[in-house]
Protein backbone atom coordinates (compact mmCIF):
# COMPACT_ATOMS: atom_id res chain seq x y z
CA UNK A 1 0.00 0.00 0.00
CA UNK A 2 1.45 3.34 -1.09
CA UNK A 3 1.21 6.49 1.03
CA UNK A 4 1.90 10.16 0.44
CA UNK A 5 2.60 11.84 3.77
CA UNK A 6 2.58 15.58 4.53
CA UNK A 7 3.94 16.85 7.86
CA UNK A 8 6.09 19.95 8.39
CA UNK A 9 7.70 18.86 11.67
CA UNK A 10 10.81 16.88 10.73
CA UNK A 11 10.89 14.54 13.74
CA UNK A 12 7.20 13.69 13.50
CA UNK A 13 7.43 13.18 9.75
CA UNK A 14 10.40 10.85 10.09
CA UNK A 15 8.73 9.02 12.94
CA UNK A 16 5.62 8.41 10.85
CA UNK A 17 7.72 7.23 7.93
CA UNK A 18 9.49 4.70 10.14
CA UNK A 19 6.27 3.51 11.76
CA UNK A 20 4.42 3.07 8.48
CA UNK A 21 7.37 1.39 6.80
CA UNK A 22 7.69 -1.03 9.69
CA UNK A 23 4.08 -2.07 9.10
CA UNK A 24 4.61 -2.80 5.43
CA UNK A 25 3.52 0.48 3.83
CA UNK A 26 5.44 2.05 0.98
CA UNK A 27 6.09 5.77 1.37
CA UNK A 28 5.74 7.19 -2.14
CA UNK A 29 6.59 10.69 -0.87
CA UNK A 30 7.04 12.51 2.46
CA UNK A 31 6.70 16.28 2.05
CA UNK A 32 6.48 19.35 4.26
CA UNK A 33 4.51 21.99 2.31
CA UNK A 34 1.07 22.32 0.76
CA UNK A 35 2.25 22.78 -2.83
CA UNK A 36 4.63 19.81 -2.52
CA UNK A 37 1.75 17.71 -1.21
CA UNK A 38 -0.48 18.51 -4.18
CA UNK A 39 2.32 17.74 -6.63
CA UNK A 40 3.11 14.44 -4.89
CA UNK A 41 -0.53 13.33 -4.82
CA UNK A 42 -1.05 14.07 -8.51
CA UNK A 43 2.25 12.42 -9.47
CA UNK A 44 2.07 9.28 -7.33
CA UNK A 45 -1.71 8.73 -6.98
CA UNK A 46 -1.24 6.84 -3.71
CA UNK A 47 -3.60 4.43 -1.97
CA UNK A 48 -4.03 7.01 0.79
CA UNK A 49 -2.92 10.54 1.67
CA UNK A 50 -1.88 11.18 5.29
CA UNK A 51 -2.13 14.92 5.78
CA UNK A 52 -1.46 17.58 8.40
CA UNK A 53 -3.89 20.51 8.09
CA UNK A 54 -1.51 23.40 8.71
CA UNK A 55 1.51 23.38 6.43
CA UNK A 56 3.88 25.99 4.96
CA UNK A 57 3.80 28.48 3.44
CA UNK A 58 0.75 29.94 5.24
CA UNK A 59 0.35 27.51 8.16
CA UNK A 60 -3.43 27.88 7.89
CA UNK A 61 -5.17 25.15 5.89
CA UNK A 62 -2.57 24.41 3.21
CA UNK A 63 -2.50 20.67 3.76
CA UNK A 64 -6.23 20.11 3.63
CA UNK A 65 -6.71 22.44 0.69
CA UNK A 66 -4.10 20.47 -1.24
CA UNK A 67 -5.81 17.19 -0.35
CA UNK A 68 -9.21 18.52 -1.41
CA UNK A 69 -7.79 19.79 -4.70
CA UNK A 70 -6.08 16.45 -5.33
CA UNK A 71 -9.32 14.64 -4.57
CA UNK A 72 -11.12 16.72 -7.18
CA UNK A 73 -8.60 15.44 -9.73
CA UNK A 74 -8.42 11.89 -8.34
CA UNK A 75 -12.02 11.01 -7.37
CA UNK A 76 -12.26 8.80 -4.33
CA UNK A 77 -8.69 9.43 -3.12
CA UNK A 78 -8.66 8.28 0.54
CA UNK A 79 -7.52 11.03 2.91
CA UNK A 80 -6.60 10.70 6.57
CA UNK A 81 -6.12 14.02 8.35
CA UNK A 82 -3.78 14.05 11.34
CA UNK A 83 -4.09 17.40 13.09
CA UNK A 84 -3.81 19.23 16.40
CA UNK A 85 -7.10 21.00 15.80
CA UNK A 86 -10.78 20.15 15.50
CA UNK A 87 -11.86 22.02 12.37
CA UNK A 88 -15.53 21.44 11.56
CA UNK A 89 -15.43 23.29 8.24
CA UNK A 90 -12.39 21.31 7.08
CA UNK A 91 -14.11 17.98 7.69
CA UNK A 92 -17.21 19.10 5.79
CA UNK A 93 -15.18 20.33 2.83
CA UNK A 94 -13.25 17.10 2.70
CA UNK A 95 -16.52 15.18 2.51
CA UNK A 96 -18.18 17.51 0.01
CA UNK A 97 -17.82 15.09 -2.90
CA UNK A 98 -19.27 12.20 -0.90
CA UNK A 99 -16.78 9.61 -2.12
CA UNK A 100 -13.66 7.89 -0.89
CA UNK A 101 -12.41 6.90 2.53
CA UNK A 102 -11.85 9.68 5.05
CA UNK A 103 -10.47 10.03 8.54
CA UNK A 104 -9.72 12.82 10.99
CA UNK A 105 -7.50 12.04 13.98
CA UNK A 106 -6.09 14.38 16.60
CA UNK A 107 -2.33 14.06 17.06
CA UNK A 108 -2.35 14.27 20.84
CA UNK A 109 -4.87 11.42 21.10
CA UNK A 110 -2.95 8.90 18.98
CA UNK A 111 -1.23 6.81 21.62
CA UNK A 112 -1.57 3.30 20.21
CA UNK A 113 0.43 2.50 17.06
CA UNK A 114 -1.72 -0.54 16.29
CA UNK A 115 -4.90 1.52 16.49
CA UNK A 116 -3.37 4.18 14.26
CA UNK A 117 -2.32 1.63 11.65
CA UNK A 118 -5.80 0.12 11.75
CA UNK A 119 -7.22 3.59 11.00
CA UNK A 120 -4.86 4.01 8.05
CA UNK A 121 -5.89 0.67 6.60
CA UNK A 122 -9.60 1.35 7.19
CA UNK A 123 -9.54 4.69 5.41
CA UNK A 124 -7.46 3.31 2.54
CA UNK A 125 -10.13 0.63 2.11
CA UNK A 126 -12.84 3.30 1.75
CA UNK A 127 -14.02 3.45 5.36
CA UNK A 128 -13.99 6.16 8.01
CA UNK A 129 -11.90 6.83 11.11
CA UNK A 130 -12.99 9.87 13.07
CA UNK A 131 -11.62 11.01 16.42
CA UNK A 132 -14.37 11.08 19.08
CA UNK A 133 -13.70 14.80 19.77
CA UNK A 134 -14.16 15.59 16.09
CA UNK A 135 -17.34 13.53 15.97
CA UNK A 136 -18.72 15.24 19.08
CA UNK A 137 -18.17 18.70 17.62
CA UNK A 138 -19.69 17.80 14.27
CA UNK A 139 -22.73 16.18 15.84
CA UNK A 140 -23.23 19.15 18.16
CA UNK A 141 -23.07 21.52 15.20
CA UNK A 142 -25.60 19.48 13.25
CA UNK A 143 -28.03 18.69 16.03
CA UNK A 144 -31.09 20.25 14.37
CA UNK A 145 -30.19 19.67 10.72
CA UNK A 146 -32.54 17.56 8.61
CA UNK A 147 -32.46 14.63 8.12
CA UNK A 148 -30.35 14.24 11.26
CA UNK A 149 -33.16 15.81 13.24
CA UNK A 150 -35.14 12.61 12.66
CA UNK A 151 -32.70 10.59 14.77
CA UNK A 152 -33.25 9.89 18.45
CA UNK A 153 -30.50 10.74 20.95
CA UNK A 154 -29.47 7.09 21.09
CA UNK A 155 -29.40 6.78 17.30
CA UNK A 156 -27.19 9.86 17.09
CA UNK A 157 -24.89 8.31 19.69
CA UNK A 158 -24.69 5.11 17.66
CA UNK A 159 -24.03 7.09 14.48
CA UNK A 160 -21.20 8.91 16.22
CA UNK A 161 -19.60 5.60 17.17
CA UNK A 162 -20.06 4.33 13.60
CA UNK A 163 -18.21 7.44 12.43
CA UNK A 164 -15.30 6.49 14.68
CA UNK A 165 -15.06 3.30 12.64
CA UNK A 166 -16.40 0.96 15.33
CA UNK A 167 -18.11 -2.32 14.47
CA UNK A 168 -21.55 -3.21 15.82
CA UNK A 169 -19.92 -5.54 18.34
CA UNK A 170 -17.60 -2.76 19.55
CA UNK A 171 -20.51 -0.32 19.79
CA UNK A 172 -22.50 -2.85 21.80
CA UNK A 173 -19.60 -3.21 24.22
CA UNK A 174 -19.23 0.55 24.54
CA UNK A 175 -22.94 1.12 25.23
CA UNK A 176 -23.49 -1.97 27.36
CA UNK A 177 -26.24 -3.37 25.14
CA UNK A 178 -26.58 -6.40 22.90
CA UNK A 179 -25.30 -6.45 19.35
CA UNK A 180 -28.89 -7.09 18.23
CA UNK A 181 -29.95 -3.78 19.77
CA UNK A 182 -27.13 -1.96 17.97
CA UNK A 183 -28.14 -3.58 14.68
CA UNK A 184 -31.67 -2.28 15.21
CA UNK A 185 -30.38 1.24 15.89
CA UNK A 186 -28.13 1.26 12.81
CA UNK A 187 -31.00 -0.04 10.69
CA UNK A 188 -33.17 2.83 11.96
CA UNK A 189 -30.39 5.30 11.16
CA UNK A 190 -30.12 3.99 7.59
CA UNK A 191 -33.89 4.24 7.13
CA UNK A 192 -34.18 7.75 8.56
CA UNK A 193 -31.26 8.97 6.44
CA UNK A 194 -32.99 7.53 3.34
CA UNK A 195 -30.13 5.13 2.59
CA UNK A 196 -31.41 2.43 0.29
CA UNK A 197 -30.53 -1.21 1.07
CA UNK A 198 -27.02 -2.22 0.03
CA UNK A 199 -24.15 -3.92 1.81
CA UNK A 200 -23.88 -2.68 5.39
CA UNK A 201 -20.28 -1.47 5.02
CA UNK A 202 -21.31 0.85 2.20
CA UNK A 203 -24.31 2.18 4.10
CA UNK A 204 -22.20 2.80 7.19
CA UNK A 205 -19.88 5.04 5.19
CA UNK A 206 -22.83 6.80 3.55
CA UNK A 207 -24.43 7.38 6.95
CA UNK A 208 -21.24 9.00 8.21
CA UNK A 209 -21.06 11.17 5.11
CA UNK A 210 -24.68 12.19 5.55
CA UNK A 211 -24.13 13.85 8.89
CA UNK A 212 -20.59 15.14 8.34
CA UNK A 213 -21.65 16.77 5.09
CA UNK A 214 -25.04 18.09 6.19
Amino acid sequence: MRIVLAEDLFLLREGLVRLLTAHGFEIAAAVDTGPALLDALIEHRPDIALVDVRLPPTFTDEGLRAAIEARSRIPGLPVLVLSQYVEQLYARELLADGSGGVGYLLKDRVFDSRQFIDCVRRVAAGGSAMDPDVVAKLLAGNASDAPLGRLTAREREVLGLVAEGRSNAAIAGRLGVSEKVVTKHTSNVFTKLDLVPSDDDNRRVLAVLAYLNS
